[in-house]
């Protein structure tokens, strides 16, 4: 039997409730759907406190450590973020700052991100997949965006974007499963 995946989605959204929060679920929903997982959900505004102020790893708090570690080892990570001024929240950014610089390295993350409007699209490609290329993460090739206009509230309308997480969770998956295979036969 094959262990379950572990996946924990980081959200930079500054309040609750928040359309990236219910983006991120959905998308874990869907990857439970696809496959046995841990799954966690980060909404670093919680953690906050513990690592807002912290310059180097040794001074986060206790509940900013564990969400650190928890990305380190998790299997499949899903970062996502709001969007403000063209790019992702300082809140997501420092998180991912204090992350151990190999703690992603191959190691797959599924980026999704929201923003008021479709002008805002690119900061996928733009601002989240050079601050991943950094950590040598493996980067799903499908990244996921919604704008306002795909929401009433936190709910997802439009039904073009499950057609979209599914293709994205259909890209991740089987290399989440395989590199977590990889890792697991190196190890033993």
């Amino acid at each position: 039997m094959t262990a379950p995946l572990r996946v924990v989605a980081v959200v930079g959204s500054l309040r609750s409730p928040s359309k990236t929060t219910a983006l991120a679920e959905l998308i874990l929903r869907t990857v439970q759907a696809r496959t046995g997982t841990e799954a966690r959900l980060i909404e670093l505004h919680t953690v906050s406190a513990g690592f807002s102020g912290a310059v180097e790893r040794d001074q986060v708090g206790p509940e900013a450590e564990d969400a650190l570690r928890a990305v380190e080892e998790a299997d499949l990570v899903i970062a996502a973020t709001p969007v403000f001024r063209g790019s992702y929240t300082g809140l997501f950014k420092h998180f991912f700052d204090l992350v151990d610089q190999y703690g992603v390295a191959a190691k797959p993350v599924l980026l999704a991100a929201t923003g008021g409007s479709d002008r805002h699209a690119l900061v996928i490609e733009h601002a989240m997949r050079p601050l991943f290329g950094f950590l040598q993460a493996w980067t799903a090739p499908a990244g996921i965006y919604l704008s306002s206009g795909d929401f009433d509230g936190t709910t997802v309308l439009n039904p073009e974007v499950y057609e979209r997480i599914e293709m994205a969770v259909n890209d991740v998956v089987p290399v989440a499963r395989a590199l977590t295979a990889t890792r697991a036969a190196t190890a033993a």
